[in-house]
């Protein structure tokens, strides 16, 4: 069964508005927990607009599940997962103008590079996984690098204006999961995804994880988080294996 991952930066974004000490990200992480999430996923970018370096490590101190460290492929960043030995590093494009991730991480021709990046994670036993589009060339490039997971960007689909383009970009995910898996590959899916639209994959196997954040933290606004975590999690568990 796929399960839930909780990404927690909005509530470090709401926080860093006022740049005070609440709320406070890591009691946040501890109650996504507590209500069905199987993963904690914090972005520590490199401009620290969220996430500060402070929450990743007391994250990291009470995560009962895993820590999902999503960051950009750096000297400082690579540094950052060694000392902090997350379960997994998932590495993603950076922009500084951008609101939020706009895109997959280009993989095609830097398959070497990345490779030697994650070698030493791998070494540590920390796994693995590259944030890319549903590209055949960027997902034969991921598998290049050694990498485990991959996570399919799904918010081209979630942005869609239309039913028809919304389509044409769900069937490019659903191929996308099939050769994943076909080279080996575990699939996770995130970006954009909500209570609504992330009920088209109901009935597609193959995927190990959701990466939520923004949508979960919306309603919890108005029905709190435990409700709000719960309630994906019974989404996501009416889901194939």
């Amino acid at each position: 069964m796929p399960s839930l991952t909780v990404n927690v930066d909005h509530v470090a974004t709401l926080r860093q508005a006022r740049m005070g000490i609440e709320p406070e990200p890591v009691t946040a992480a501890y109650m996504a927990e507590m209500a069905g999430a199987t993963g904690i996923i914090v972005h520590l970018r490199e401009d620290r607009r969220h996430i500060q370096d402070r929450d990743v490590a007391l994250i990291r101190k009470t995560c009962n599940t895993r820590l999902h460290l999503e960051m950009a492929a750096t000297e400082e960043m690579q540094g950052i997962a060694l000392e902090i030995d997350p379960e997994i590093v998932c590495l993603v494009p950076e922009k500084r103008q951008e609101l939020t991730t706009e895109g997959g991480l280009n993989c095609v021709g830097r398959e070497r590079e990345l490779a030697d990046y994650l070698a030493p994670l791998h070494a540590m036993g920390i796994r693995s996984s590259l944030f890319i589009d549903a590209d055949p060339a960027q997902i034969r490039a991921a598998a290049a690098t050694g990498t485990e997971f991959v996570e399919i960007h799904t918010g081209h689909y979630a942005d869609a204006k239309d039913h028809r383009a919304r389509n044409t970009e769900l069937a490019a995910i659903l191929e996308g999961i099939k050769a994943a898996r076909n080279l080996g590959l575990k699939v996770n899916l995130g970006h954009g995804l909500n209570y609504r639209n992330i009920l088209a994959f109901k009935d597609v196997p193959g995927v190990n994880a959701y990466s939520i954040g923004h949508a979960i933290m919306a309603k919890a606004i108005y029905v709190g988080l435990d409700r709000a975590v719960r309630d994906m999690v019974a989404i996501i568990r009416t889901f194939a294996d």
